[in-house]
Formats: C-alpha cells, structure tokens, sequence
C-alpha cells in the first residue's frame, strides 16, 4: 500500500511587475534613480508604495530576518496570510528567494497558486490577505522586512491539501 501524499510540481517563473500584480508590488531596487539628491552625491529611486500597515490598531515595524537557504524545491506544505497588513521584503546581502503565492477569500485558491523566483537585486510587498509561503530563501542572508505589528496577531496559516514541490525557471 502506498501511503505517500499526493504532489504537485509548480514550475516557478521570473518575479515581473506584470505577472506578480495580482499578488503585491515588486520593488526593483537598482532601477536608475528617480532624482539626484545630496548636492548630486546620491540618486534617489522612488519605490512602489503599496503600503497597508494600519489596519486593527497596528503601526508600521522594522525587522531584520536572517534566513537560512532552504531546498529550493520544497516540498511546501503550508501558506500563511495576513489580513491586517501588507508585508514588504528587501534583500541586504544580496540573498535570493522564492516566493509562493495564492489568493482566495476563506482559503487559498489552488487555481491561483504561482511560484516566482526573486533576484538578490528585487524586493517585493505582498498586499494584505495575500496567501504565501514563509521566506524561501535559497541563499543564507538578511532580508530587511516592514509589516503590521499590533494588539492583535495577524497570521493565519492553512495547511495544503497536498504537498507542492517547486521546478527552477
């Protein structure tokens, strides 16, 4: 008798502006600068402000995530959302990532469910009630993180109903 769960192979794409809309903003952080500042010492390049850290009383905090590199693969098995607050993600050491996402109201849509491959040079926010996966990242590093913090904890997780393994590009 064969008691393994069932898998899905979800091939992972490039993170794109386009193709990540639907999910959060990419933040593209060595686009030439928007303007020169400082007395011409320093460009300055204006991100995508897709910011939402208020909701339920909650303020804006700063972290530092120090990610070890995990099997690029998977298995995934889980997805968390938060649902009071966008959550913004920006590479220090150059660090790569993947990232998994769905939408869905009560539970993750599995029909929406994409994998992108993040460069050390992107970051990203997830807009709030985005299903994803905790950080993948695939190169141990520091991640520079805003999100909600508040009165109130803000993560719900869902367990998948089979195991997703994610294919390179």
């Amino acid at each position: 008798m064969n008691t393994a769960q069932p898998q899905n192979v979800l091939a992972c794409q490039p993170l794109t502006a386009p193709a990540f809309s639907p999910y959060g903003e990419v933040l593209n952080l060595f686009d030439p600068a928007n303007q020169t500042i400082n007395q011409g010492t320093s460009g300055r390049l204006d991100l995508p402000n897709g910011l939402d850290l208020t909701g339920q009383q909650g303020e804006a905090v700063l972290a530092v995530f120090h990610a070890l590199a995990q099997n690029p693969e998977g298995p995934c098995q889980l997805l968390e959302r938060h649902q009071w607050g966008s959550q913004t993600f920006v590479p220090l050491t150059g660090a790569r990532c993947r990232l998994l996402v769905a939408l869905g109201q009560d539970q993750p849509d599995l029909r929406t469910l994409r994998c992108f491959e993040v460069t050390g040079q992107q970051g990203f926010t997830l807009h709030k009630g985005t299903w994803h996966h905790p950080l993948m990242a695939l190169d141990n590093g520091a991640f520079l993180v805003l999100e909600r913090q508040g009165p109130s904890e803000d993560c719900e997780i869902h367990s998948l109903p089979f195991a997703v393994l994610l294919s390179p590009l």
